[in-house]
């Protein structure tokens, strides 16, 4: 039996492979683990619950609240917010436990519950597979200890969390956005709200579009997987900058004046140089992981900022960073976190703090963006392998060393064992698209071949 808990919370199909039943021995479950290590001693335990538009969210988070409330937690029901909004307002208003109902950027049929403990942290690992062996155990008919009468939970809806979050985002600019046109397309998610009502009330002039969600368009064609619309968006209108969100608002890419994208890494560089020259870029570097584009690691390292790569996976780059004391990091898909002002990937404040860069220096987007050189990447999954011998296998490092060789300085290499597929992810930069491809393919030959 697989482990419930993936890297981002419990996942799958809303109504199939994550029930309401699921949702409410899952959310009993954690309130019994955390009274057990003492979270809830001495005061009545507090939970925050908030969810993206999709319509399986309704039930779920019925689910979820009747299941807290059971277990003698008190609720209160944030309603539609992005999952960052959720963390922060588990810190803000010291609640006990956070619970996120998304499926971030899956399509609208999946659907998730995420975790966050006092603080607005992730659940550590050890208190997720308690709450994963407490809910199996009860599932298979052992009755929970429930409370009665006043013991048992109270549920309110807290509409101020709204406010609450918008003001925190604008409250941590370091500038206004007076002057910007600024296209921002909520992927019909969480973001729907937050992020124009942020952009505005930070000063910039704000064209929305991917904002009308009805509980079924969630990522439909729209937000930071599906970028065209935000693209033909941002030039009609003569706009100075475009933001895509995802579902749950917890990744930001964006899209310059002329319609071009704006990665990760992009995203990352500008900042970073923005949070040096404010003194604020604490051990003067930016964590990153190891698909980070070649190119941002040039140019940090030109402009001598250190780059630290972790295993893919934001959950990697945020250990680090706690870890080591940084204050940024990301992923080029977008996920940045500014730990500082957020314990998690935050779309919206990534997309003000880059806006109020802009601002701030008068250059375009497309200017500060340039500070770094996305050098070509071509990615190819070889299915059907052992990837079990990716590392160990003399015939397939002799093919690595041999395409490093010819690649230089000027490129790079990757294999990736899949976490979830028998695969193996090859993944080659180089200046040449051309020579890209070339070495993915040959490489991609040589896994087949060594391990097939």
């Amino acid at each position: 039996m697989g482990r419930l808990f993936g890297t981002d919370g419990v996942r799958g199909v809303a109504n199939a492979g994550l029930t309401a039943e699921m949702a409410l021995g899952l959310s009993v479950a954690a309130a019994h683990v955390l009274a057990e290590v003492g979270t809830f001693e001495g005061h009545r335990p507090v939970a925050v619950v908030g969810r993206d538009p999709r319509a399986s969210g309704e039930f779920l988070e019925a689910a979820v609240v009747a299941g807290l409330a059971s277990a003698g937690v008190d609720v209160l029901r944030v309603g539609v917010l992005p999952t960052p909004a959720v963390a922060h307002l588990t810190g803000s208003l010291g609640a006990d436990l956070g619970v996120m109902l998304s499926a971030s950027h899956n399509p609208m049929p999946d659907n998730g519950i995420k975790f966050f403990a006092r603080g607005g942290h992730k659940l550590a690992d050890e208190l997720e597979d308690r709450i994963e062996t407490t809910y199996r155990v009860h599932a298979s008919g052992e009755p929970w200890d429930r409370p009665t009468g006043a013991g048992v939970g109270r549920v309110r809806d807290y509409a101020e969390g709204f406010d609450n979050y918008v003001a925190h985002l604008v409250g941590v600019l370091p500038n206004r956005l007076e002057g910007l046109k600024v296209v921002i397309d909520g992927a019909h998610g969480a973001a729907s709200r937050v992020s124009p009502e942020a952009f505005a009330r930070a000063g910039a002039e704000v064209v929305t579009i991917g904002a009308e969600p009805d509980g079924l368009n969630i990522n439909a064609g729209c937000g930071s997987t599906h970028l065209a619309p935000l693209q033909a968006a941002v030039v009609e209108h003569e706009a100075d900058l475009g933001i895509a969100h995802d579902g749950d608002a917890d990744r930001c890419l964006a899209v310059d004046s002329t319609g071009r994208e704006v990665d990760g890494d992009q995203i990352l560089a500008v900042i970073a140089l923005a949070m040096r020259e404010a003194g604020t870029l604490r051990g003067n570097a930016v964590v990153g992981t190891v698909m980070s584009n070649l190119g941002f690691k040039l140019a940090m390292r030109r402009e001598g900022v250190e780059l630290v790569q972790t295993a893919v996976g934001d959950r990697y780059v945020l250990e680090e960073m706690k870890s080591r004391g940084y204050a940024l990091g990301g992923e080029q898909s977008g996920h940045v976190i500014a730990l500082d002002h957020a314990t998690t990937g935050d779309g919206t404040l990534t997309g003000l703090m880059l806006a109020a860069r802009v601002a701030a220096t008068g250059r375009t987007l497309a200017d500060l963006a340039g500070v770094m050189e996305r050098l070509p990447q071509v990615l190819i999954n070889v299915p059907d392998v052992d990837k079990s011998r990716v590392s160990s296998s003399a015939d397939l490092a002799a093919a690595v060393a041999e395409a490093e060789r010819e690649l230089g300085e000027t490129g790079r290499v990757l294999l990736r064992s899949s976490g979830t597929e028998p695969l193996v992810r090859v993944m080659v930069e180089a200046a040449d698209i051309d020579q890209a491809r070339s070495v993915a393919g040959r490489l991609a030959d040589a896994v087949k071949s060594a391990l097939g």
